[in-house]
């Protein structure tokens, strides 16, 4: 690594991990004058956002639905920049395509006609009218806790308070005394839009059944547009991270970080097999519960609650491979419902795989309507439980997973040539190996409750100098809110190291590297400056 000059005295971030949380930050930061380092013990950025290689190119293995588009947006144009000159992002015509094992099959649309059009034709005009009145009921929600909740870097439960009583209409459609399942069921006369929605919760790594009906506002994020990034998914990440690069922040692959040196109770270097970097903040993109167990050294077990990382959230059972597909038409985003929910959460709420489970399938090569010749990519995403701390990959689970899988599918008539075998599946204990202390849970702390949310951490955590961002930390789970996390933590940080400016000094050469990381880069608080 080539050291930026010793007169450089602006303040020097290090950015622990290159999940979209800490690219995004890591953007911010350096369009907003500071110094940015972003250190990733992958050899790539993205964190869950990862792909990996089959004959037919890399398939997405990670997140796969894009909305919120504007959050994006915002990113590149608050940094100097527009998101299209970076990637190309396509809206969907179809949002999702749905299949009940009774043969029932649902095209949710971009187009709300269209949508209340397909529900009438699969359920009724009863059904299409409750279809109408939930969408409705989900938008206002989102318009009121949008403001105190998502776009607060730290939400109060008296701010939440003061809407609901400046609109006392809000309270019953927040329906806080029942579960999203429950309230789900006496909104919706058929049971299957009732399964079909209570999947958001899902989303965030809840159980219908568990999570607060709030969750319904999920519906009115996805039904503003779902996009696909061509190329893929981690495009979007490849992009972030080139242009925080052209704007001076230098990236570290394959770069672990042991600890974070402290000093007067703050951070003042981080430690990786390759040397110490001194540094003013550090910004920590991984899993909370890592500092909360003393991952990153025993001085950060402080720095959040562990009510901030308990209990955990659900996992995943992920597919992910190239073949040829034989049965009903698929469109990119695809979800095969189970017969009965019990039958998949009940298990998934004592620790257990699931006895049967909804199934979603992300034909990555059908995005925009394309109808491929030849072996196309999917990924494959059933709900899994967290995996406990120690718990080592079991070849038979993993082959009793991936037999299940495959044989729910063809009970709908969807088979695969060749068949993918059980090495194309990642279990939660991969996940937990691969993001440290995480438990395999894909989404942080888990959802239930209703408090869930205000348990969370927020971006400053109980040790100045040292911030979160991530799926794992308020406003959740997901790119767009992780993305918005970012904008909190990078606001957060600039605010506290007084760079308030919004055109940044011309910015040093960035870049990326695997070399060596010098004792001291450049002066900081911890060398007197």
């Amino acid at each position: 690594m080539c050291s930026t000059k010793m007169t450089d005295s602006r303040p020097h971030i290090a950015v622990i991990g290159a999940g979209i949380g800490g690219l995004s930050a890591a953007l911010r930061l350096a369009h907003g004058g500071a110094r940015v380092t972003v250190l990733e013990r992958h050899g790539h950025p993205g964190g869950k956002m990862r792909t990996l290689p089959t004959i037919a190119g890399p398939v997405d293995a990670g997140p796969t639905v894009l909305t919120m588009k504007h959050i994006f947006d915002a990113l590149f144009a608050e940094t100097g920049s527009a998101l299209s000159n970076h990637v190309t992002l396509a809206r969907e015509d179809i949002i999702a395509r749905h299949f009940w094992p009774d043969g029932t099959m649902l095209d949710l649309m971009a187009d709300p006609a269209a949508s209340t059009e397909n529900v009438a034709r699969a359920f009724g005009a009863r059904d299409a009218g409750e279809f109408t009145a939930f969408t409705n009921r989900a938008a206002v929600l989102f318009d009121a806790f949008d403001a105190p909740m998502m776009q607060s870097p730290a939400p109060s439960l008296l701010a939440l308070t003061a809407t609901v009583l400046r609109a006392a209409h809000l309270l019953p459609l927040m329906d806080p005394l029942r579960s999203l399942q429950r309230s789900l069921n006496a909104q919706f006369s058929d049971p299957r839009l009732a399964q079909l929605f209570g999947r958001y919760a899902t989303y965030v790594g809840g159980r219908p059944d568990a999570s607060p009906a709030l969750l319904s506002l999920i519906w009115h994020a996805e039904a503003q547009g779902v996009w696909h990034v061509k190329g893929g998914m981690h495009k979007l990440a490849q992009a972030i991270a080139q242009r925080a690069t052209e704007l001076g922040a230098r990236f570290f692959y394959n770069a672990h970080v042991q600890r974070i040196e402290m000093q007067d109770g703050k951070p003042a270097a981080v430690i990786t097999e390759r040397g110490r970097l001194a540094v003013d903040a550090v910004l920590f993109n991984g899993d909370p519960r890592a500092l909360a167990q003393g991952q990153l050294g025993d001085a950060t077990r402080k720095a959040i609650p562990a009510a901030a990382t308990q209990p955990r959230s659900l996992s995943a059972y992920v597919h992910s491979f190239a073949a040829t597909a034989q049965g009903p038409e698929l469109a990119g985003h695809n979800v095969f419902f189970c017969a009965d929910p019990a039958d998949e959460f009940g298990p998934l709420a004592k620790g257990k795989m699931p006895r049967d489970a909804t199934l979603y399938i992300c034909a990555q090569d059908r995005f925009g309507g394309n109808q491929p010749t030849g072996p196309e990519r999917f990924e494959i995403i059933m709900n899994a439980p967290p995996a406990p701390d120690g718990a080592t990959l079991s070849p038979k689970d993993q082959d009793r997973c991936h037999r299940s899988t495959m044989e729910r599918l063809l009970r709908f008539g969807l088979h695969f040539t060749p068949q993918p075998g059980p090495t194309s599946l990642t279990m939660p204990e991969q996940f937990a190996a691969l993001f440290p202390a995480s438990n395999g849970a894909l989404y942080g702390r888990s959802p239930h409750g209703m408090m869930a949310a205000f348990q969370r951490p927020t971006v400053r955590s109980k040790i100045p100098g040292l911030y979160l961002v991530g799926g794992g930390v308020h406003p959740g789970a997901g790119i767009p809110m992780a993305t918005l996390c970012a904008a909190h933590a990078a606001g957060a940080i600039l605010t506290d190291l007084s760079l308030t400016s919004t055109s940044p000094p011309a910015a040093m050469p960035g870049g990326t590297s695997t070399g060596s990381l010098m004792t001291a880069n450049g002066p900081s608080r911890s060398s007197g400056s």
